[in-house]
């Protein structure tokens, strides 16, 4: 069964990219870095002069993962949440959350991990940058 499987996926080429798909990554890792970075910047900024503790990451030129741009939140006593906003090659920029609760509440500190929803590359925007971010610094006050 085993020498049946390998030879089966001897046969199956991998998916070569095409030029556009590379165009289509390197146009969204762009826009992740001029709209999406600076604005989650001033959010981590903000979070931090309130006294939580936060931090911004990016990935936009890895071969091994699509490009992001990530900001992790902890509230004070809590665990840290993350807001992911990811390159889909399907949907074009995908947004993320990963909410954790904080165990002091009496509850198991699990993630719950959600899709805020999708843009097209070019149609990404601050306002809606802005509300995603809002929206995931709300959820994770209201778990802690």
């Amino acid at each position: 069964m085993l020498q049946a499987y390998a030879e089966r996926a001897a046969k199956v080429k991998p998916e070569e990219k095409t030029p556009e798909d590379h165009a289509d990554r390197r146009m969204c890792g762009e826009r992740l870095h001029a709209i999406v970075r600076p604005i989650l910047d001033a959010f981590m900024a903000e979070l931090k002069e309130a006294g939580h503790e936060a931090s911004v990451r990016e990935h936009l030129e890895r071969d091994d993962a699509y490009p992001s741009v990530a900001l992790s939140f902890t509230p004070r006593r809590g665990l840290a949440s993350a807001l992911i906003f990811r390159y889909d090659p399907r949907h074009g920029i995908a947004v993320q959350r990963e909410v954790k609760q904080a165990p002091w509440k009496g509850r198991p500190a699990t993630a719950t991990g959600d899709r805020l929803g999708n843009i097209g590359i070019t149609a990404v925007s601050a306002a809606w940058v802005e509300t995603k971010t809002l929206t995931f610094i709300e959820a994770v006050l209201k778990a802690n």
